[in-house]
């Protein structure tokens, strides 16, 4: 384990290189036609906790510079531990730097968190109550590489594991806002990553805080419950649907858990026709968190889930695969209207 940065051990890769394990040039960024965006949000608020907290530590397996973490090594070169291609030993190494009283954050591209290190996450960071940070890369179709690199089971598998926390935020500002209060929090953290040129939807004056829903626009017909970058497009809709008349509401989770039971069950009571809309599957996620408090607060609501279906999905450019597994907003607006019925 060596705790010198990467960039100091070789070159840089170049924006255009892509992850290890794949070959070719195929989009990985959602920040296309976006108003404003913001480079590295996480990376830049990694250093900002750092700077002010010197226990925090980065970890990275191999992928530095595709977790925006080459930041935080650029800063604290003796403070980053390069762990190579063994996820494993990543959240291990993590967890044991957590009993000597560090603030370990730990990157990854989520497929390799989840899949290749869950029982390491599952016992070493949960069961042992470690105060480690993990920080999962490509999200759910935040990638074009497939179904050997598309996250999209992810938080299933996080929800089900005790004492963890699990977030998914929404643009560049609540990656930011989310690093923060994460390096402040005492136990152990999952959270996806928005990497690279990351958009910037939420307004200003929005605070993000662990295990609370935000509700970012209020309507009567029907309300969209919407975690990580599907916010954006669920916004979107709202707005489209606006325009024909149809007033609806958008409430974020960007917490999956803990997990706002008060929020969500305050909107299913007033407003009992809802779409759920994940980046992942629309099994383990969002959807069956809310259809699970629908069914233990006997709510009677009509229920459209958006997200991934039941399969590996295709290589491809974001756009397209946005179309092909219906997670734009257009889809979004047309579940509204098929709620509404």
């Amino acid at each position: 384990m060596s705790n010198t940065s990467p960039i100091a051990q070789r070159p840089a890769p170049s924006a255009a290189t892509p992850p290890r394990g794949v070959t070719g040039n195929i989009l990985t960024s959602d920040a296309a036609g976006a108003a404003k965006t913001e480079t590295a949000p996480f990376g830049h608020a990694l250093v900002r906790a750092g700077e002010k907290d010197p226990r925090i530590v980065g970890l990275t397996a191999d992928l530095g510079k595709y977790t925006d973490i080459h930041v935080f090594a650029d800063k604290f070169p003796t403070r980053f531990f390069q762990m190579g291609m063994a996820e494993q030993s990543l959240i291990g190494a993590a967890c044991g730097l957590a009993r000597t009283g560090l603030v370990p954050f730990a990157t990854t591209y989520c497929v390799f968190a989840t899949r290749r290190a869950y029982d390491f996450i599952a016992i070493g960071a949960a069961l042992g109550r470690a105060n480690v940070k993990i920080i999962a890369g490509l999200p759910g179709l935040t990638t074009g590489y497939g179904g050997t690199h598309q996250g999209i089971e992810d938080l299933a598998l996080m929800r089900s594991i005790p004492g963890l926390t699990v977030i998914d935020p929404c643009d560049a500002t609540e990656t930011a806002q989310a690093t923060a209060a994460i390096a402040q929090h005492d136990g152990p953290v999952y959270m996806r990553l928005l990497r690279g040129v990351v958009p910037v939807t939420l307004e200003a004056d929005y605070k993000f805080e662990i295990g609370k829903a935000r509700l970012l626009v209020d309507g009567a017909d029907v309300a969209f419950i919407s975690t990580g970058l599907m916010t954006t497009r669920a916004l979107e809709a709202a707005r489209a649907l606006a325009a024909t008349g149809v007033k609806a509401a958008v409430l974020h989770v960007s917490t999956l858990k803990p997990f706002d039971r008060t929020a969500v069950a305050a909107l299913l009571a007033r407003v009992p026709r809802i779409v759920t809309a994940e980046n992942h599957f629309i099994t383990g996620g969002l959807a069956s968190a809310v259809a699970d408090l629908a069914v233990d607060e006997r709510l009677p609501i009509r229920l459209k889930r958006v997200g991934i279906p039941d399969v590996f999905c295709e290589s491809g450019s974001l756009p397209y695969l946005a179309e092909r597994y219906g997670l734009t907003a257009a889809h979004l607006a047309t579940a509204a209207q098929e709620v509404l019925r």
